[in-house]
């Protein structure tokens, strides 16, 4: 999808960015009756009293029996911000490709990714047997693999960490912003906007184009 000409890289966040004030973890526990737990877990993590791997095996738990055709389902009603169409379809048009980096269940990423056209994803993955998650994770994933995820794609892409922008909120965004030559704090927490290049406010995900214009003239 993408040429040889392309300028840089941009990562998304998914929870807090993507899926506005909330994560696409908890409003997937509000099918698998969990919700309320799995909210307060998530609190301790952003408060840093809990690590990723805490939180994703008490998430996976909930999960156990449940087929992955009926999360896609659910999935189709994740509350998204506005404007994600248009900002991918920019960036592929601009030179940039899109990447989801994020914590969230492989198949949110997969489902955004096919949904909306970003370039790969990332996230913890779900221990599954005969299309059924068994309740335990199969694969961990923090904020510090997050980065090297996005790295990894750059190196891929053939481009050097300057030549990429992350937009994120929250904690997990943390050594992605310190690694990239943009970063945008995206209705973000205090700590998220303390280390970003930039903060933008907004409930359309357009906001951010201004912003990526300059990593495309830098770029160029």
């Amino acid at each position: 999808m993408f040429s040889s000409d392309h300028a840089g890289a941009v990562f998304f966040d998914v929870d807090g960015t993507l899926v506005p004030g909330t994560s696409s973890s908890v409003f997937l526990a509000g099918f698998l009756g969990h919700r309320d737990a799995l909210a307060k877990a998530e609190d301790a993590y952003a408060s840093g009293d809990l690590d990723n791997r805490q939180v994703s095996e008490l998430d996976a738990k909930g999960w156990a029996g449940v087929s992955e055709e009926q999360v896609s389902g659910w999935l189709d009603g994740l509350p998204l911000v506005s404007g994600i169409t248009e900002t991918v379809g920019w960036c592929w048009r601009n030179g940039l490709v899109p990447v989801l980096a994020t914590l969230a269940w492989s198949p949110v990423g997969s489902y955004l990714t096919d949904r909306f056209g970003f370039h790969a994803f990332s996230g913890p993955r779900l221990e599954t047997i005969d299309s059924r998650f068994t309740g335990r994770v199969a694969c961990h994933f923090d904020e510090y693999d997050k980065r090297d995820f996005a790295l990894a794609q750059a190196r891929e892409l053939g481009l050097a960490p300057h030549a990429c922008g992350a937009i994120g909120d929250s904690r997990s965004d943390l050594p992605l912003f310190a690694s990239v030559g943009l970063s945008v704090a995206f209705n973000a927490s205090t700590g998220a906007r303390a280390a970003a290049t930039v903060t933008i406010n907004g409930g359309d995900l357009r906001c951010v184009l201004p912003v990526l214009s300059r990593l495309v003239t830098a770029t160029r």
